[in-house]
């Protein structure tokens, strides 16, 4: 089985301070964060690390939060020298394993975004898998940084 250790060594090493997760099953997230957006986007992405210590495969089908009016989990793809990001209907996490939602690879879009999200503030969200259900935590806003997705709109 997977050492979530490494994982939230991984995680450590980007510009949150303080990491933060839940676990509830099989399913553990660790540091669901956001960098935090300039004050005047519309959009801002989501990352996160999510294990699965479970047997069985399960997929992250949603994501709920009431600071933003639409999300969804998005890849980057390049071709040719050129990013583009494509929605993903849902994540698969194998068993055993840690799948990472982060910059330049599969995250979450965040589109439509109903406050200013300030450095240090947690917001309430809710992700939901096929297996595990519900599971209720909070992103942090970390300091910004990252890819910017201020450009996007709902």
């Amino acid at each position: 089985m997977f050492r979530t250790g490494m994982v939230l060594a991984l995680l450590l090493a980007t510009p949150a301070a303080l990491a933060h997760g839940v676990t509830q099953g099989d399913i553990e997230l660790i540091h669901p964060h956001i960098p935090q957006p300039v004050a005047s986007a519309r959009a801002a992405a989501g990352y996160l690390g999510i294990v699965n210590e479970g047997p069985e495969a399960d997929r992250l089908i949603g994501i709920e939060s009431r600071i933003a009016a639409k999300i969804d989990l998005h890849v980057t793809e390049h071709h040719g020298g050129v990013a583009r990001m494509v929605a993903l209907e849902a994540v698969e996490i194998p068993p055993g394993e840690v799948v990472l939602l982060e910059p330049d690879g599969m995250h979450i879009m965040l589109m439509g975004l109903t406050t200013p999200l300030v450095e240090g503030e947690m917001h309430p969200v809710t992700f939901i898998f096929e297996r595990a259900g519900r599971i209720d935590t909070e992103f942090q806003i970390d300091p910004p940084g990252g890819a910017d997705h201020s450009h996007h709109s709902p």
